[in-house]
């Protein structure tokens, strides 16, 4: 994975965005903040497309984005054909989600999980890698 995040949110997720930034600017990784700025009211979709648009530009760069319940936003995200995102509830779906899948962005519910578990789901998705082989064929079908 990247040394470069994208990172995203709506109203919702403004918050917890900004406590993911400065973890990962703790541990010197390059963040590219899409929005939004702000704990007023966005459209989630708006910010799903930044960041896809992001990644579009670098296909090596990683994603996270977030909304109230991270389903919104990763069904967004997941509608550009170069975007696998996972909205992750657990380490093993984060685990799950890199080597089974490769997904390369992960989706986050801030009403749903609390600050230390979305950096614990975050620290798993980045340091797990793609397993390949048979999983391959899969993402292939989807491409």
């Amino acid at each position: 994975m990247s040394n470069k995040i994208a990172i995203a949110s709506d109203h919702a997720g403004f918050e917890l965005k900004q406590d993911i930034i400065s973890y990962l600017n703790k541990k010197n990784i390059d963040v590219i903040d899409l929005g939004t700025d702000s704990k007023k009211s966005v459209d989630y979709p708006d910010f799903a497309n930044k960041l896809a648009d992001e990644i579009k530009k670098d296909s090596s760069m990683t994603g996270i984005l977030i909304c109230g319940s991270g389903i919104g936003i990763s069904i967004a995200a997941n509608r550009h054909r170069h975007i696998r995102c996972a909205l992750v509830t657990s380490e093993d779906e984060a685990s799950l989600s890199r080597q089974h899948n490769n997904a390369n962005v992960i989706a986050l519910g801030a009403r749903i999980i609390s600050k230390e578990k979305a950096l614990s789901f975050i620290e798993v998705f980045l340091s797990t890698d793609f397993e390949g082989d048979r999983h391959q064929k899969r993402i292939d079908i989807m491409s």
